[in-house]
């Protein structure tokens, strides 16, 4: 049903209005005739591959197609080869898309460089991955990246409508609809799992039944489904959510089990090891800074060996962070600092922390009776360091763990009793 309803034009095509809307910068482009390589980045189902081909037909561009899931750098090279022996010097480049280009190597990506940069064809990728994680910077600076947003329901609603009207199976067939909730829920603003969920429900129903579109037939046909990790959906916020508080509460058990249902979904693995740094910051922090070692080299290693060997060092790596000893002080530090900046402004830099290039910096008082601390025993001395106005302000309050503990005994020795 995807495939049949998607539209051939701008008129047909629904949502992202901040593109293609009056003013939207791609419908400007379209205008202009000027097609510049670029990258959409959006969560699946959003109109990515749609939007491509609906500029490409706009603009009588020829438009090849590649998948980096099946593709490899000789399948780039052949479309380069057939895009050169077309060109003329009163016909435009043609359009290559690339889908799933997160997953292109660094070699398959460094195959297009030179062919983007010279202008042999027009690039349109599409990834549901940050493309700056996931693209070579040189490719990522020849391209725009424009953003494309989950559909919300006034979208939905206006597709369903559609799906009705003008499917060719659809619109013969009695459908009743009475309840949109669990439909509109459960699509989680793709419109492709929109139309595959209706199919669901249709073909729940006998050929000559009336068929009602209703919440409770809707999780009916979507029991099979719902027990399956969807990596693009509802369910890949709840399941990454469970995996992190497992971890974060000290259960390595729980922890492994939510991260086997990330691997059997097909997570990708460098998302599941950017959330283990992240974690090994924020949740144990300084109660074991090496945790944060242990988590960065977690990233590094499953980025080098992919599935299936990454489980085993994700693993690893989960089950360190589960059993360390935890402390978010850091975390409360700097989102504590970050709020005083805001109530109090940029407050000026103490007179002697300032850098005296210049003698009249220098007649004016900066760098004056500032103390080097290594000049001083234990490389320590007790001199303010904070604005005057909120001298003496605690940001930073040692976690109840061993390593801060043992930290918190060296501020009270250093400071005495400034920062109680």
């Amino acid at each position: 049903m995807a495939e049949r309803l998607r539209p051939k034009t701008l008129e047909g095509y629904v949502g992202q209005e901040h593109l293609v809307g009056q003013g939207g910068v791609l419908r400007k482009i379209i205008k202009s005739g000027n097609l510049p390589s670029f990258i959409l980045w959006g969560p699946p189902g959003t109109g990515k591959t749609t939007l491509a081909k609906i500029i490409s037909a706009t603009l009588e561009r020829p438009f090849y197609t590649l998948s980096a899931v099946s593709s490899g750098v000789k399948d780039v090279r052949e479309v380069i080869k057939k895009a050169k022996s077309q060109s003329f010097f009163s016909r435009p480049n043609p359009v290559l898309f690339i889908d799933e280009i997160h997953r292109f190597s660094k070699s398959q990506q460094d195959s297009l460089l030179s062919v983007v940069e010279e202008g042999v064809i027009t690039l349109i990728g599409a990834t549901t991955e940050n493309p700056s994680f996931e693209v070579i910077s040189p490719l990522l600076s020849r391209c725009q990246v424009y953003i494309l947003k989950p559909l919300e329901i006034k979208h939905l609603e206006t597709l369903l409508h559609n799906a009705l009207q003008s499917d060719s199976v659809l619109k013969n067939k009695n459908i009743k609809i009475t309840e949109t909730d669990a439909l509109f829920l459960h699509s989680g603003g793709d419109a492709r799992k929109l139309y595959n969920i209706i199919e669901l429900v249709v073909n729940f129903f006998s050929e000559n039944d009336e068929i009602i579109i209703n919440n409770e037939n809707i999780i009916n046909s979507l029991q099979t489904e719902t027990a399956a990790y969807d990596k693009n959906g509802e369910m890949h916020y709840d399941i990454i959510s469970a995996f992190i508080k497992s971890v974060r509460g000290s259960d390595p058990n729980a922890a492994v089990y939510w991260l086997a249902r990330m691997i059997e979904g097909g997570e990708d693995v460098k998302f599941i090891a950017r959330r283990l740094i992240i974690l090994a910051a924020e949740d144990i922090g300084l109660a074991n800074p090496n945790a944060l070692l242990i988590a960065n080299n977690c990233f590094n290693a499953v980025n080098i060996t992919g599935y299936p060997e990454a489980r085993i060092i994700l693993a690893q790596a989960t089950i360190y962070l589960a059993n360390s000893a935890k402390s978010n002080s850091a975390y409360q530090a700097i989102n504590t600092a970050q709020e005083l900046v805001r109530k109090t402004g940029n407050l000026p830099v103490p007179l002697h922390l300032r850098n005296a290039p210049t003698k009249l910096m220098k007649d004016l008082g900066y760098g004056k009776n500032y103390k080097y601390a290594h000049s001083y025993n234990e490389n320590f001395v007790n001199q303010e360091y904070f604005p005057y106005k909120i001298r003496e302000t605690v940001l930073y309050i040692p976690g109840n763990n061993t390593a801060e503990l043992n930290t918190k005994k060296l501020i009270e020795k250093r400071w005495n009793k400034k920062y109680e």
